[in-house]
């Protein structure tokens, strides 16, 4: 249906359509090609160093104070990650933590300067650990380190940027810790110690490792990926490395000491977000217009088309284009009429679009649309219930979408790490094969599936589906559910500091 002839809202939106059978049918799609991403792609599903031995140790209890750091899309937190005793009711506590905005002017700054910020501030909170518990000014402190963009890994304690992404301007090929180890030595004086870098992992690795660590699972349940949908869109999975290029593995891994390196599974940073995934959405129709005219606008098109539609940093810039599409080709405004913040890049947050809907805390849409968007007083135009409306139901079918794609994806993800079966093996075939978990868990984390409307919600009621669907009519009883894993970043960093100096690498 073509602009000129569509009349109501709903009509316009039809491109951004994706229903349950549609989320079925991606589910199936994803399958297939993160197989092949796995095997075949050197960019995306790579491997860490953390082996399934340091994800869920055995007998091992580390305890004590570590310090960890998680360098986000939008912030930097650095703090004390402190691993109780087994027996308690929590299994950790957060220590001295301190969080700063990461703002544009940073992530237009060379390489140099933004980790000589983050430097600047590690040595802040390691002064107050020094003054709060007599920290040795000669003895090394061992850093777990949380950096949620891609890289590749040699070994747990060494990683290499690749293309940032998130609006950061660095290009790739830096040596992680090298750089944060000087930006540190610039602002560290005479009484603070040296730091070690002891462990650097992803962001979402960083929560399945937390997730993994904290979540009490049943004997029928398993904690089985992480998942980031905040600023950006990431998942994190255990796979076995002979489902993995060669070329992509880690030259160590960190494993137990009496384990087999034949048998290792690790960890894989999935990147599920960068081009080589952007098959089956072209493939279902499910990359509008709009999406393109975003991509096209974007620090490096073509990048991510899958964060694009999912992520907190573009839901808001998708709702700006087909808002003022809208308005200016069926409801006839100029575009001189409009607010000029419309027609800037991100003129229109996804936090602003996270409330806004009928019944809001924040107050009637046609109020908060007002606020938000003065209009000249010039002009003859005026904001209308017709126009909130309008506005909100693009909000909600963004975030519908959204949640679609990401279940479809999580499912997808699921089989190609053999956690639930292919939808063609019968269930004779998986309880032959001794799969007795009825539930997987995945823990997740991020802003924009927290309080985007109804993000969370309908990703799970999509999962619901899907899993009903496949496995009803098998006669077997499998779930995903999601479960909260907050603040994985800079947990999953201090966990990670013991179990990487405990371990051997093969």
């Amino acid at each position: 249906m073509s602009p000129s002839a569509v009349t109501t809202i709903s009509q316009f939106l039809e491109p951004l359509a994706l229903d349950n059978a549609v989320a079925l049918k991606l589910s199936r799609e994803f399958y297939s090609n993160f197989k092949y991403l796995s095997s075949e792609s050197l960019d995306q599903f790579l491997p860490t160093p953390i082996s399934m031995s340091i994800l869920r140790p055995e007998g091992r209890q580390s305890t004590g104070r570590f310090l960890a750091m998680d360098i986000g899309g939008s912030n930097l937190r650095v703090g004390f990650v402190e691993l109780l005793p087994d027996g308690q009711a929590r299994r950790l506590n957060r220590l001295l933590e301190q969080s700063w905005p990461i703002l544009d002017h940073l992530k237009n700054e060379n390489s140099e300067r933004l980790f000589g910020w983050v430097g600047e501030h590690i040595a802040q909170v390691v002064r107050e650990g020094c003054e709060t518990w007599g920290l040795s000014s000669e003895e090394e402190l061992p850093m777990g380190v949380t950096f949620s963009f891609p890289m590749k890994q040699t070994s747990l304690s060494e990683a290499t940027l690749m293309v940032m992404g998130k609006g950061f301007a660095i290009t790739s090929d830096l040596d992680l810790g090298g750089h944060l180890l000087k930006g540190y030595e610039q602002h560290r004086t005479a009484d603070l110690p040296p730091i070690k870098i002891a462990a650097i992992t992803n962001d979402a690795v960083a929560t399945l490792v937390s997730f993994v660590y904290q979540y009490p699972a049943a004997p029928n349940q398993k904690a089985a990926m992480g998942l980031i949908v905040g600023t950006g869109c990431n998942a994190t999975i255990p796979l076995k490395l002979s489902s993995l290029h060669q070329n992509k593995f880690p030259d160590l891994i960190s494993v137990q000491q009496d384990q087999d390196l034949l048998d290792v599974g690790i960890a894989v940073n999935t990147e599920w977000s960068i081009n080589g995934s952007a098959a089956p959405l072209r493939m279902l129709g499910l990359i509008s217009r709009w999406d393109e005219e975003l991509d096209k606008a974007g620090e490096t098109p073509g990048f991510q088309p899958l964060e694009y539609m999912t992520a907190g940093r573009y839901l808001g810039e998708l709702a700006r284009l087909i808002f003022v599409d809208f308005l200016t080709t069926v409801h006839g405004v100029s575009p001189d009429d409009l607010p000029q913040r419309l027609h800037q890049r991100f003129g229109l947050s996804t936090t602003f679009l996270s409330h806004f809907y009928p019944e809001s805390h924040k107050g009637d849409i046609l109020e908060q649309l007002q606020k938000e968007f003065d209009l000249a007083a010039d002009t003859t135009f005026t904001w209308t219930s017709t126009h909130a409306e309008a506005l909100h139901q693009i909000a909600k079918a963004i975030q519908t979408r959204a949640a679609g794609i990401v279940a479809a994806a999580t499912i997808g993800l699921l089989r190609c790490a053999d956690e639930i079966p292919d939808p063609s093996e019968t269930v004779q075939d998986s309880v032959a094969n001794g799969d007795s978990v009825e539930e997987l868990v995945v823990g997740y984390t991020g802003g924009c599936i927290q309080h985007f409307q109804d993000y969370l919600k309908d990703t799970q009621a999509f999962l619901d589906f899907i899993t009903q669907e496949e496995f009803a009519a098998q006669g077997k009883q499998i779930r995903v559910t999601l479960e909260p894993c907050h603040d994985g970043g800079i947990t999953g960093a201090g966990i990670l500091v013991p179990a990487a100096l405990a371990s051997t690498q093969a």
